[in-house]
C-alpha cells in the first residue's frame, strides 16, 4: 500500500475539520492555530509568519498604499521534515492555501461549511463544501505527503527537507506567500514547489497574469423628459467596452504561446462591475467599471495595460466629447504577474515520472488562464509546478466539490515527486 494511502482515514477527519472553519474575508487565524497544531502533533518543525502591509506595499503587484492591503491578523504556517544530511539535498515545498471565497449559502444545497460525503454518476466517491476544490483539499493533500515522505525516511535514501505551507490571503493576491518570497521565514534555501491547486491531475507549468484596472466616464445630466439635453455615459461606454473585446480578439491571434493553444480566447478581458448613473429619471452622468485583463507569459503587466490604455485612447479621440471629457484608467486592487517554469525543470520532470509511475498518460505540462501562488515562488527564483486535485470549474461555484479518488491519486503523486527529488 502507497504511504500515502495508508493515511486515508486520517486524511478525511483532517478535512473534515478544516472545511468547517469559515475562512473568508481575512478569517484565517482559528484554522491556522488549529493546522498549526496538527502539525507540531505531526512531527514537524512549525513557522508561523504574517505579511507586513508596509512591506508588501513594496512589492509591484500590491497597492503602494498598505492601508489598502488587509494583511493584519491573517497569519500563515508552515511543517519542515528534515531527511538524511539536510544540506546535501533540495528544499522541496508543498504549497496550498486556506482562504477561501465567500459562499452564497441561498445557491448551495448543503451549507457551504460542512462538508458532505457524496457519489458522482459514475459511482466514484466525492466531497462537497467550500474550499473543497479550492483549496482546503489540496492543501491537506500536501500535509499528509509531508506525512507519508517522513515516513519513509528510514527505509530510502533521503537527503534534504520537504515543507508544508498553508498560507493566508492567496485569493487576494497571494499574501502570505507574497510576504515569504519577499522575506523568507526560513533559515534556510527554497530549491523546489509544488502548489497543490486544483489542476485536475494535469502539470501546471505557466500561469496567466491579469492587470485590475478602473474606468471612469463622465457624461452630462439632465432632466429624463428633455433626455436630449444630456449626454449619457452608456453609449460611450459601449464604444469602449467593444474597442476592448476588439482588441482582446486581435491579442488571442497575436499573442501565442505553446502551452495555451487550446484556448480560443487565452488572454481574456472581463467587465466585472459597471455603475452609472442615479436615478431612472436622470440622464446617467458619470460611469465607473472595473476590468480585468489578461496578462500572458513572457508578457509584462505593463506591456498588456499599455495595449489597453493606447486602444483606449484611440477611443476617445474619435469622439467630440470624450475629448473634452477625458476617461479616467487607473489600477487598482492587486495584480497577477504571468509566470512560468521551465517544463524541463527538475521539479517538474519528477512530478511527470510520478505520474507516468502512477498509471497517468498524458503527463505533458500546459498553461492555465488563472493566476496562483506559484508566480511568487518563481519571482523568488524558485521553480515551481502546480498541480493538484480537483477541476478548476468546481472552484468558486455553489455545491464545490471534489472527487476522492484524484484525493488520493493526487497525494501518491506528490509523494513520489518530492521522494524523487530529495534522492
Amino acid at each position: 500500500m502507497n504511504r500515502f494511502t495508508a493515511y486515508n482515514g486520517e486524511l478525511r477527519g483532517f478535512v473534515e475539520s478544516l472545511l468547517r472553519y469559515d475562512t473568508t474575508e481575512g478569517g484565517e487565524r482559528d484554522a491556522q492555530e488549529w493546522v498549526l497544531d496538527r502539525l507540531d502533533s505531526y512531527g514537524f518543525e512549525t513557522y508561523e509568519w504574517t505579511a507586513d502591509a508596509e512591506r508588501l506595499a513594496t512589492h509591484p503587484e500590491f497597492p503602494d498604499d498598505p492601508g489598502e492591503i488587509p494583511a493584519a491578523d491573517r497569519p500563515s504556517v508552515a511543517g519542515v521534515a528534515e531527511f538524511g544530511d539536510p544540506e546535501a539535498g533540495p528544499t522541496v515545498v508543498l504549497n496550498g492555501h486556506v482562504d477561501v471565497v465567500p459562499a452564497d449559502g441561498t445557491l448551495w444545497e448543503t451549507d457551504p461549511f460542512e462538508p458532505v460525503w457524496g457519489e458522482a454518476d459514475d459511482g466514484a466517491e466525492t466531497l462537497t463544501a467550500r474550499g473543497a476544490a479550492d483549496m482546503k483539499v489540496g492543501t491537506a493533500t500536501c500535509v499528509f505527503a509531508g506525512r507519508a515522505l517522513a515516513d519513509a525516511a528510514d527505509d530510502r535514501d533521503l537527503n534534504g527537507r520537504v515543507v508544508v505551507e498553508s498560507v493566508a490571503g492567496e485569493e487576494e493576491g497571494g499574501i502570505g506567500a507574497a510576504a515569504a518570497a519577499l522575506d523568507s521565514p526560513y533559515p534556510f534555501e527554497r530549491d523546489a514547489a509544488i502548489v497543490a491547486e486544483p489542476t485536475d491531475l494535469v502539470p501546471v507549468t505557466a500561469t496567466e497574469g491579469s492587470v485590475m484596472k478602473r474606468l471612469h466616464v463622465d457624461g452630462r445630466s439632465a432632466h429624463a423628459a428633455r433626455r436630449w439635453n444630456g449626454e449619457s455615459v452608456l453609449p460611450h461606454f459601449e464604444r469602449i467596452r467593444r474597442a476592448f473585446e476588439d482588441l482582446e480578439a486581435e491579442r488571442a491571434e497575436r499573442v501565442a504561446h505553446p502551452l495555451y493553444e487550446r484556448f480560443a480566447n487565452p488572454w481574456p478581458v472581463n467587465v466585472g462591475t459597471v455603475r452609472a448613473g442615479s436615478w431612472a429619471s436622470s440622464v446617467p452622468a458619470s460611469l465607473d467599471a472595473e476590468v480585468r485583463i489578461g496578462v500572458a507569459p513572457g508578457e509584462t503587466i505593463e506591456e498588456a495595460e499599455a495595449e489597453f490604455a493606447a486602444r483606449l485612447r484611440e477611443v476617445v479621440e474619435d469622439s467630440e466629447w470624450l475629448s473634452a471629457h477625458p476617461p479616467t484608467f487607473e489600477r487598482f486592487s492587486v495584480q497577477f504577474s504571468a509566470a512560468e517554469t521551465d517544463p524541463d525543470a527538475a521539479v517538474v520532470t519528477a512530478l511527470r515520472d510520478a505520474m507516468t509511475a502512477a498509471g497517468l498518460a498524458e503527463t505533458a505540462p500546459v498553461g492555465e488562464t488563472y493566476g496562483a501562488d506559484s508566480r511568487h515562488f518563481v519571482r523568488a527564483g524558485i521553480p515551481a509546478v502546480v498541480f493538484g486535485p480537483g477541476n478548476v470549474d468546481e472552484a468558486h461555484f455553489p455545491n464545490e466539490s471534489i472527487r476522492w479518488d484524484d484525493v488520493l491519486a493526487a497525494g501518491e503523486i506528490i509523494t513520489d515527486a518530492a521522494r524523487r527529488l530529495l534522492s
